[in-house]
């Protein structure tokens, strides 16, 4: 009887939140923690990175995050001090 009670229970909700809308959480608003542990600094070209996303400090991580996605889907986290970093840090923020 009780297992009937529990699977109706957990049905309804099911169907409950099938029917709410949301909105897709950015991913930084997730994670509450840095996503690089290691960085890059050797130069990659720039013919093999499809995505540079950077990412500010804040509550989430001191650090300032710069992950790029190559174009084999790979992310590599760069290091924000490199020179070659810098120049696409400026050409991002200067769009």
């Amino acid at each position: 009887m009780m297992g009937k009670t529990v699977a109706a229970v957990l049905t309804l909700l099911l169907i409950s939140a099938l029917g709410t809308q949301g909105e897709a959480v950015p991913r930084s608003a997730i994670e509450l923690r840095c996503q690089c542990i290691n960085t890059h600094s050797k130069f990659i070209h720039p013919k093999f990175i499809q995505n540079v996303n950077l990412t500010p400090s804040g509550p989430h991580c001191k650090n300032v995050e710069v992950i790029a996605t190559l174009r084999d889907g790979r992310e590599v986290c760069l290091e924000p001090s490199a020179p070659w970093v810098k120049l696409i840090i400026k050409a991002i923020l200067d769009k």
